[in-house]
């Protein structure tokens, strides 16, 4: 397998966490986004879209999009599980991922940010104010589903770390990058600092990748 990557994007983040706690050997190719070089046609030759991650399989087949992604990775590797074994939690800890991954990531990439500020005309404090909207309302409404259910444990479901979990960090990565407080959400930061302690979310925190900042 070779995974396309690279270290600040929170979906090729959500993909690498996966990999982790399934211990899929794989090779990662680093995109360089900053340089534009997901715009380029050797990589829309391997994803149209011109976005990461991307997974190339063996057989030279290229999957798209992280959360598709994440669960075929969880049908060929099935332990450990990243979704429950019953329908309703199933649907729970979909639910709770997409709050993050359909609902809240797609207003923070860089093709919304550059039409905000280029097209629209936003400057940075106005940008701010999006991006800080936008992942404040999704992690209150996530922080309201964890701390209000029963099925919540040491993790957003259970005790075992689903897929939910691995969306929650992602959330709690942006909260980092755009420099925000999430302290009004305790249930949510309780469960990402248990999250934070297990290795494969360690080892594939951006800030440990290749290219990151120091």
């Amino acid at each position: 397998m070779i995974f396309y990557s690279n270290w600040r994007s929170l979906a090729a983040y959500r993909v690498r966490v996966a990999l982790a706690l399934k211990g899929i050997a794989h090779q990662v190719q680093a995109i360089d986004m900053l340089g534009g070089e997901h715009l380029q046609p050797a990589f829309r030759a391997v994803n149209p879209q011109a976005v990461l991650p991307a997974l190339k399989l063996d057989d030279g087949r290229v999957l798209f999009q992280s959360m598709a992604i994440v669960e075929y990775l969880d049908e060929i590797a099935p332990a450990p599980a990243l979704l429950p074994s019953d329908a309703a939690g199933r649907a729970r800890v979909r639910g709770l991922a997409l709050i993050h991954a359909a609902d809240t990531h797609p207003l923070l990439v860089p093709k919304v940010r550059q039409h905000l500020t280029q097209d629209q005309g936003l400057n940075e404090e106005a940008l701010q104010k999006w991006l800080a909207r936008a992942l404040h309302s999704g992690l209150q409404a996530i922080e309201a589903q964890l701390s209000s259910s029963p099925d919540t444990g040491l993790y957003c479901h259970g005790d075992q770390v689903t897929l939910a979990d691995i969306c929650l960090a992602s959330h709690l990565l942006a909260f980092m990058f755009f420099k925000l407080d999430a302290a009004a959400y305790p249930t949510a930061v309780a469960i990402n600092q248990r999250l934070q302690a297990l290795p494969a979310f360690a080892a594939s925190h951006p800030l440990q990748q290749p290219g990151a900042p120091r």
